[in-house]
């Protein structure tokens, strides 16, 4: 049963992985699709004017955002509580020993969210790209902040004896600082797959070639990070599932080169399809190459916490088990009918939601 949770809570990060990480790609490249996306490219829907003010071709790039951007945070409130009500020995010390990633992570998604919907209000021009740069850098945040905490949880936390983490200085190594670009890089690849999925054909194309330049960057950091944690003692003394390790970079390697070839092709649906196998990949090897450990330990390898350790009693994972399986079939029926709603390109029809 333990396993069962642990599984279900990569699950759902992963989930929140694909679904915000698209968000946080396309606030990243926010200033930089101004080049791409004209007014007369998405229609006056998205490319109207207010008395006094320029045309805002950064508008219609959020829009393809729509009505999927507050939804996708749902699924990091659900891996949030499954972690606190499944895992309440993990959520203490991973919290603890990983705080300044996790606060670096959490802070980048709160501004994100705040200036997605706050750059529509201003009516100057002025004041509405400096929300824009707002937005470029919250998305930068949360992307690297999530990146440097699965690569601290992959390097593992000083755990005593006791089992208590000891100091939070142990946290930003030059792995997590790679882990968090690799990451950072391999989301704004998934952006600009998002962008070429979504937008009309003509910026979807530009789009496609932005990110088939992404790509070279993206894996050009992810070696780095794979380099670092070969040379890393910590990194290896912490995995314990060594065929899990080595497919941990080789999987999202490949997605990313299947993602650049079908940019090249402008094949969107199969560009997004492998940016999106390449992030929830990275979770559950993660998880995988630590089993049978939860959250291993960088000062002891005994005293790791483990999946069973980590766990709440029987009794209350039946008990979640009642109230969690009635919500997975709600959130992702909500999430498949929003796509369905919103399917295909941005025209002038579409509603402006930012």
């Amino acid at each position: 049963m333990p396993e069962v949770w642990y599984f279900l809570l990569g699950l759902f990060f992963a989930t929140y992985l694909v679904l915000g990480g698209y968000d946080y790609g396309v606030g990243m490249l926010l200033t930089r699709t101004a080049r791409s996306v004209s007014n007369a490219d998405v229609g006056s829907a998205h490319g109207r004017r207010a008395p006094g003010t320029e045309a805002e071709p950064r508008r219609a790039t959020l829009a393809v955002l729509g009505p999927f951007f507050l939804g996708n945070e749902v699924w990091l409130v659900a891996a949030v509580g499954i972690l606190f009500g499944a895992f309440p020995a993990l959520e203490g010390e991973f919290l603890a020993g990983l705080y300044p990633a996790v606060l670096l992570a959490l802070v980048g998604v709160v501004v994100v969210t705040a200036a997605v919907p706050m750059r529509s209000r201003p009516t100057t021009a002025r004041n509405r790209h400096g929300w824009d740069h707002v937005v470029v850098t919250g998305s930068f945040l949360a992307a690297f902040g999530w990146g440097a905490v699965m690569a601290g949880w992959l390097q593992g936390v000083p755990l005593t004896g006791v089992g208590h983490v000891e100091g939070v200085g142990h946290v930003f190594t030059p792995f997590v600082l790679a882990g968090g670009l690799a990451l950072a890089g391999l989301i704004a690849v998934h952006g600009a797959a998002l962008l070429a999925l979504r937008l009309p054909v003509e910026p979807a194309a530009r789009l496609a070639l932005l990110g088939h330049r992404l790509v070279p960057v993206a894996l050009v950091a992810l070696v780095v990070a794979t380099v670092l944690g070969l040379l890393s003692e910590r990194v290896r003394q912490s995995v314990q599932q060594p065929a899990a390790a080595v497919l941990l970079p080789l999987v999202p390697s490949v997605a990313l080169l299947v993602a650049r070839w079908a940019f090249a092709r402008h094949r969107a649906v199969l560009a997004f399809a492998a940016t999106s196998a390449a992030l929830a990949v990275l979770v559950l090897l993660i998880g995988a190459a630590l089993l049978p450990y939860a959250l291993p330990s960088s000062l002891d390898p005994a005293a790791g916490l483990t999946v069973r350790q980590a766990a709440a009693s029987e009794p209350t994972l039946s008990l979640l088990g009642w109230l969690t399986l009635p919500l997975l079939p709600v959130l992702l029926g909500f999430q498949l009918m929003c796509w369905w709603v919103y399917r295909g390109r941005l025209n002038a029809g579409t509603p402006t939601y930012w």
